[in-house]
C-alpha cells in the first residue's frame, strides 16, 4: 500500500519573474504569498481512487522558502467522498511519507482545511486555477524561439524530480482572511509542471 499519483502543476504567486524561491534565493518584498494546487490526471492512495480531483494550498511564506514556517489553507476538492478527501490529507500531510512528506516538512502550520470547488484547467500551456470565489488565477508560460515552454531545473521545487515551466500570472487574486491577504495584481510569477509522486 501506499500512494502513486500523477498529473499536473499550477503556482502562482506575488514576486516577480521569476520567484526567487524557485532558485534559494529571499523572496521579492521578503515574503511570499502563493496558491498551489495539484490535480490528480491518475492517481491511488491506499487503494482508493483519486483521479481526477484537485487538492490546492494558499500559503504565507515569512521569508527564505527554504527555512519553511509556511502558514497555509489547504482546499479539498469539493467533488471528493469523504474516503477520498481523508486519503488526500494523508499525503499532503505528509503522513505517508516520500516526496509530498519533504515538501509538507516546510508547513509550520496548517491555519484550516476547508473544502471548495476547484476549477483546474491547462489548454496550450495556459493555465486557470479557481478556488471558491475568492481565489483564481490565469497562468500562460513562457516560450522560447522555436515556441516551446522555457524549462527550468531548479533548487526548490513544489513537484520534486520533475521538470516545471516558468510563466507569467496575468491575473492572480486572493482574498484569504485566514492568513490575513488580498491580493489582486497583474504580471507576476507563475509555474506550471507535471509531476510522478509514489511512496
Amino acid at each position: 500500500m501506499g500512494y502513486k499519483l500523477e498529473g499536473k502543476l499550477l503556482e502562482v504567486c506575488d514576486c516577480n519573474i521569476l520567484c526567487p524561491c524557485w532558485v534559494g534565493e529571499d523572496p521579492d518584498g521578503e515574503t511570499c504569498n502563493t496558491i498551489i494546487a495539484w490535480h490528480m490526471d491518475k492517481g491511488d492512495i491506499n487503494g482508493i481512487d483519486v483521479t481526477g480531483l484537485t487538492i490546492a494550498v494558499t500559503a504565507h511564506i515569512p521569508g527564505n522558502i527554504m527555512e519553511g514556517n509556511w502558514r497555509v489553507v489547504m482546499y479539498v476538492d469539493g467533488n471528493a467522498s469523504k474516503a477520498q478527501e481523508e486519503a488526500l490529507l494523508q499525503v499532503y500531510t505528509g503522513e505517508l511519507g516520500g516526496p509530498v512528506a519533504d515538501l509538507v516538512q516546510l508547513v509550520g502550520e496548517v491555519v484550516a482545511v476547508e473544502r471548495a470547488n476547484i476549477e483546474f484547467a491547462v489548454h496550450d500551456g495556459k493555465g486557470t486555477i479557481r478556488i471558491g470565489s475568492d481565489i483564481s488565477a490565469e497562468l500562460q508560460p513562457f516560450e522560447g524561439p522555436t515556441g516551446k515552454s522555457t524549462l527550468s531545473d531548479t533548487v526548490f521545487s513544489t513537484v520534486p524530480g520533475a521538470p516545471a515551466y516558468v510563466g507569467k500570472a496575468s491575473d492572480y487574486k486572493m482574498k484569504q482572511p485566514l492568513l490575513g491577504l488580498d491580493i489582486d495584481m497583474q504580471g507576476h510569477n507563475a509555474i506550471q509542471g507535471q509531476f510522478l509522486f509514489e511512496a
